[in-house]
């Protein structure tokens, strides 16, 4: 037998990589001591941040966009093996990502401008925007530097300071930002990556510098975080889980719609949170529809993100993942539903998961109720628009949704009856650091990117002038 009484416990941040589940790298979990040096370094950073013009402030994050692109093939390779994500998807997410830097570092100090209130009786008034002070971002796995990076630019060039605890799954993403801030120049304190388990982050929301806290996440973690913010009177913005309703009204090519359907799905393998995760098909081309998805799905194999070569698909995140979505896939059939391909878990380390289609789905099935979080495409047989528009809203969910027909003002009609926080027409989902993104419902609330990404986390401050005649 062996002995574990001396044997440290694993590290809960470690890079393990899901393709073949070898261990990469463990990080050291941040102590006590640590966690309250970061909270004083961050207040003391924000005091000296704040200070500085926003010009400034847009300049030293501009640097650090220009590191990213310089950067960018070592920052894929390490999002690729710690989360599986294909090596072409995860250039494509730092794509997104210098876009931030790029749009904020711009743009952002316009957005900061006071602005004036019309019509005042008495006086002069104007709005300004001033930042509130350090802030907590708890992040997710699955795209490891859009996410962080979305809600770090905009805060940090509004003069709040960062505190990041990234996902336990993603430790080397998270040090390549950190090292990119740092070597961009930003002062010490102003954007500080940080390794806590649950109770440090209690510790951090509860403590009185600290003003406010965004998630990305699950339902559970985001009324677990909630719930302390709430305690400590701490503004939070959630963004959660997604079912997100695709409706296909009509199609001159049902092939071809049932392969941008399918290639929407299979992104980042499933593993998104706006993905497409309920296709609502018409009944006159439901049959050919639901054929060209398992077309797609046949003789996949598993492969290397790395490579991504054609023919293969890539892991999930953890061997855990793929078999959670496997036992919401079991669920579903032992109640009647269809599975007409995929769904089974390979017998291997790695976390493979085969890309599946299922129909039949009805409410009381775990997989119409729970998010699937993973390659399922779970289709839907509607009879007209009215059907449909019932369907896409009988969710808990309310983060973004998709239409398409040949008749672009009746995709429209249906499309702004969605109960969604995003509504696209004739196209699956639109990406820009400049598009506001964020849910209703159990989706969350709150937005990020846009104009709106400077302005849930400061002190809109109202300014007023009395006219001479007025003052007492």
């Amino acid at each position: 037998m062996v002995n574990t009484e001396n044997l440290s416990p694993p590290s809960r941040y470690r890079v393990q990589n899901p393709s073949n589940g070898k261990l990469i790298s463990e990080f050291p979990d941040a102590t006590d001591e640590q966690i309250r040096a970061v909270i004083d370094s961050s207040h003391d950073g924000f005091l000296a941040w704040k200070e500085l013009t926003i010009e400034a402030r847009a300049e030293a994050l501009l640097r650090a966009g220009k590191l990213f692109e310089e950067r960018a093939q070592e920052l894929a390779a390490l999002a690729t093996e710690e989360m599986g994500k294909g090596l072409s998807e995860a250039r494509a997410e730092v794509s997104l990502c210098h876009g931030i830097f790029e749009y904020y570092g711009v743009v952002g100090p316009a957005l900061a401008v006071p602005a004036a209130v019309e019509n005042v009786s008495g006086g002069e008034a104007e709005v300004q925007k001033l930042p509130l002070g350090p802030l907590l971002g708890i992040m997710p796995w699955n795209f490891p530097y859009y996410q962080v990076l979305r809600f770090a630019v905009p805060n940090l060039i509004a003069g709040n300071t960062i505190l990041i605890k990234p996902a336990e799954a993603c430790p080397s993403s998270a040090r390549a930002i950190q090292q990119v801030m740092d070597d961009a120049g930003l002062p010490e304190g102003v954007y500080t990556t940080v390794f806590a388990d649950y109770q440090q982050i209690e510790t951090i929301i509860g403590d009185p510098r600290i003003q406010g806290v965004s998630l990305t996440g699950s339902e559970r973690a985001g009324q677990a975080v909630g719930a302390v913010a709430a305690k400590h009177l701490k503004k939070i913005v959630l963004e959660l889980g997604g079912s997100d309703p695709y409706i296909v009204l009509d199609s001159a090519d049902v092939e071809a719609s049932a392969a941008a359907a399918w290639q929407t799905r299979i992104s980042n393998m499933g593993q998104s949170c706006n993905s497409n995760k309920r296709m609502i098909v018409s009944d006159e081309i439901f049959d050919e529809f639901v054929a060209a998805l398992v077309d797609r799905a046949r003789n996949l194999r598993p492969g290397d993100p790395l490579h991504e070569e054609k023919g293969t698909y890539n892991p999930l995140v953890s061997k855990e993942a793929a078999q959670g979505l496997a036992e919401q896939v079991r669920d579903a059939v032992s109640k009647g539903a269809t599975l007409h391909i995929g769904g089974t878990v390979e017998d291997s380390q790695g976390a493979y998961f085969a890309p599946a289609v299922l129909t039949g789905v009805t409410p009381g099935m775990r997989a119409f109720d729970e998010e699937l979080f993973g390659p399922v495409a779970v289709v839907y047989r509607v009879s007209n628009d009215a059907e449909a528009i019932a369907l896409a809203n009988d969710s808990v969910y309310g983060l973004g949704g998709a239409v398409f027909s040949m008749d672009q003002e009746r995709a429209k009609a249906v499309a702004l009856q969605l109960n969604t926080g995003m509504t696209h027409i004739n196209t699956a989902a639109a990406y820009g650091a400049q598009l506001p993104f964020g849910g209703i419902k159990r989706s969350g609330f709150g937005r990020e990117l846009g104009p709106g990404g400077m302005d849930e986390f400061v002190n809109k401050r109202l300014v007023f002038t009395a006219n001479p005649a007025s003052a007492k």
